[in-house]
């Protein structure tokens, strides 16, 4: 694990306790996630989808229903955007 990783572990673990969750956080994914967003959309898109997607996970969707509901959405802008050709 490199310092990084052991800084964004700690903190998830500093939050989660001061919010009082007892959920297991799979970092990796997440950052995934926001680095999806954050390519496909706008930078800002990264935090918006990572709330969302807690906000479908407290609601009982799995990360990887989330992690596949916004790539399904990606690919459906990347479809509809034009050729930059």
């Amino acid at each position: 694990m490199s310092d990084h990783d052991s800084v964004l572990q700690a903190w998830v673990v500093e939050v989660s306790q001061e919010l009082g969750l007892t959920v297991e956080t799979d970092v990796e994914t997440l950052l995934d996630l926001a680095g999806t967003a954050a390519h496909a959309v706008v930078r800002p898109a990264a935090p918006l989808t990572t709330f969302l997607a807690g906000a479908a996970l407290a609601q009982g969707r799995t990360l990887e229903e989330v992690v596949a509901a916004v790539e399904r959405v990606v690919a459906a802008r990347d479809s509809s955007s034009p050729d930059p050709r």
